[in-house]
């Protein structure tokens, strides 16, 4: 407690890393802190699913309502959005005219998508960032499945666009698409091509992952083309810096990344991703201000990171509020399960900054024997585990990295991997 009073700490952002780190705090420090989330919406949107919206899933079904969980757990909710900090004054200015007061910040608002930094992309391409352009896409592929169907041969081209920060929900996508045309029985009459301005396949994940999608291209027959950075997009082609032309008839991209909401009153890179200490998430020049998840700086953009980095946020604010030592840091290590359709791909890579502007992320050299990746037919389950878990633990006020049900979930992950990756 400070001067004798509980402590005001507020959580910014309603996602992965805000509602964790809410949840966290209120595990971990019961009722010796006030805990306000501010988020711009009433509920949580489990985002990783949304990439099986284009093949008829229910958007709501991926909701999780707000109101409850905060109500249950003691934990004031303001649906507003943030608007400016004030690090010196203590407080939030929200753009329905609020100003929030604060002890500990928690800044967790997220990313956003800017199609525009390549000229055309906007105009031309099926982008696939909110549950709204998910179901633009459905119909997309609606329109292709049924010209295929006619007899009409059709050019899908994928395209990573440089400056994204994550993008497996692409790969996921393409391995989806292809199984479904199979399935329709029009594959044949649907060209797949991908390109990446990546080195390598996912490239932040190392050469595993890298060897897992070539061949994943190889056995389906997708004509994939990586070191492709987008210059401008035409209706009907991309043209790249290497000077190479792809055609297409359905362009499907994964945008250059930026910050859902920019501060100018903390520091940040050109893109507007707050500047952090890597372990405690706390921001350069301001230790009572913490970013976590895709608003503060790390180079990938993931939900599992984002839960560490709330858990080591939230973990170091009640340590200092309740006068210990920090139990645990922020240590990067990426876990996902990539979708296919008909098997998917676990991978668990751990990662380490290298300093280096053009790949600031690699694979860590240290950590070998954590480094795992399997892809099999029992993963699909492994995936379905985890978007039960996650909404039933956030449903109930809880944080999703934590506590005796995370335990028996993460000894399931660990046997399965110890069977089905290497």
């Amino acid at each position: 407690m400070l001067n004798g009073s509980k402590t005001n700490i507020t959580v910014l952002g309603g996602g992965f890393g805000g509602l964790e780190a809410a949840f966290y705090l209120r595990m971990k420090l019961e009722d010796r802190a006030n805990i306000t989330l501010v988020s711009d919406r009433d509920y949580f949107l489990f985002k990783p699913n949304t990439i099986y919206i284009p093949f008829g899933l229910d958007p709501d079904k991926l909701k999780v309502g707000l109101q409850r969980p905060t109500r249950r757990k003691n934990i004031a909710f303001v649906e507003d959005r943030a608007r400016e900090i004030d690090p010196d004054a203590r407080t939030v200015s929200t753009e329905g005219g609020r100003k929030i007061p604060h002890d500990f910040l928690v800044v967790a608002t997220g990313a956003d998508m800017r199609p525009e930094e390549v000229p055309g992309l906007k105009e031309n391409a099926q982008t696939i960032w909110t549950p709204r352009e998910m179901l633009r896409l459905r119909l997309a592929l609606y329109d292709l499945i049924e010209a295929a169907r006619r007899g009409e041969h059709k050019r899908v081209l994928f395209l990573v666009a440089p400056n994204n920060k994550c993008a497996g929900p692409l790969y996921e996508l393409v391995f989806m698409l292809d199984t479904h045309l199979r399935r329709k029985k029009v594959r044949a009459n649907v060209d797949l091509t991908w390109s990446t301005y990546e080195q390598t396949y996912i490239q932040a994940f190392g050469p595993r992952l890298h060897e897992v999608v070539t061949g994943e291209f190889e056995r389906r027959v997708v004509a994939g083309h990586t070191e492709y950075a987008a210059e401008k997009v035409e209706s009907g082609e991309v043209h790249y810096t290497n000077g190479e032309t792809l055609p297409y008839d359905l362009l499907i991209t994964f945008s250059p990344y930026v910050a859902e909401v920019d501060y100018p009153t903390l520091p940040g890179d050109d893109r507007g991703f707050v500047e952090t200490e890597l372990g405690t998430r706390q921001v350069v020049g301001h230790p009572d201000v913490y970013a976590v998840g895709d608003a503060g700086n790390f180079p990938v953009k993931q939900a599992f990171l984002a839960f560490l980095q709330a858990d080591a946020a939230a973990e170091h604010i009640s340590s200092r509020v309740l006068g210990v030592e920090p139990e645990l840091a922020f240590e990067p290590t990426s876990m996902c399960v990539m979708e296919q359709f008909d098997k998917a791909t676990f991978a668990q890579v751990p990662l380490r900054l290298t300093g280096v502007p053009e790949r600031p992320i690699e694979v860590d050299p240290d950590a070998p024997e954590a480094y795992k990746v399997g892809s099999y037919p029992a993963w699909r389950l492994g995936k379905k585990m985890l978007a039960y878990y996650l909404p039933f633990r956030f449903g109930l006020g809880n944080p999703f990295h934590a506590g005796v049900p995370w335990k028996g979930m993460e000894a399931g992950l660990k046997a399965m991997s110890g069977l089905l990756a290497k």
